[in-house]
Formats: structure tokens, sequence, C-alpha cells
């Protein structure tokens, strides 16, 4: 069964930099949408940042300016600079995906990386 495994989370001091990185752990068909969210501790699952399988791109406030996210045709990452201890949460990936030509399309969560943001 396909998953998204996600990488790169941690712990880095504010002002800091991390990359994270979400892929298929098989081959597939097509890979429409991808996203990143994240949720805090008390908080609502938010969406961070999105990118179109045309490269369009869209963020939240709160990471405009800081956050770049991209993609090849199997991987999305986030570079996330500038870092604040509000963006302390666990990042999960999001994809909207076609196992085979003629699977459906669906949505898939990653099992989540945590980054802590912190002196």
């Amino acid at each position: 069964q396909v998953q998204l495994v996600e990488s790169g989370g941690g712990l880095v001091q504010p002002g800091g930099s991390l990359r994270l990185s979400c892929a298929a752990s098989t081959t597939v068909f097509s890979i429409r949408n991808m996203d990143w969210c994240r949720q805090a501790p008390g908080k609502e699952r938010e969406l961070v940042a999105a990118i179109a399988s045309d490269g369009t791109t869209n963020y939240a406030d709160s990471v405009k300016g800081r956050f770049t996210i991209s993609r090849d045709k199997t991987t999305v990452y986030l570079q996330m600079d500038s870092l604040k201890p509000e963006d302390t949460a666990v990042y999960y990936c999001n994809a909207n995906l076609k196992v085979r030509l003629l699977s459906p399309w669906t949505e898939l969560l990653g099992q989540g990386t945590q980054v802590t943001v912190a002196s």
C-alpha cells in the first residue's frame, strides 16, 4: 500500500532553516496537488503551503516570505527559513494521487515530522 514518507524535521534555533521532504513510498502513476499542513499542540491543523501540478503555489499568511514549497514529479519540498518558535508543530504532507492509470484519485496524508524551533 502506498504511503507518503516525510523527512527533514528536527530542532532548530530561531532564525534558522530546515528543509522538509515528502515522497510516495512506491512509484505511482500521477500526483496532482501536494501540500504541507501543520498542527501545534492544542491547535487545529492548518494549511501551510500548497502546490498544484502546474506549479501554482499558495501560502498561509503566517509563512509568506519565509517558506517555499516546491516539487518534482515524485517529491514535494518545504524550505523553511527565518523560523520562529510559533512555527513549532508536527508537519504533515498531503497529496492527491493516482496509484495506477485506472485507480481513483486518492488523498494521502503522511505520518508527520516534528519541527521544534527553540533556543
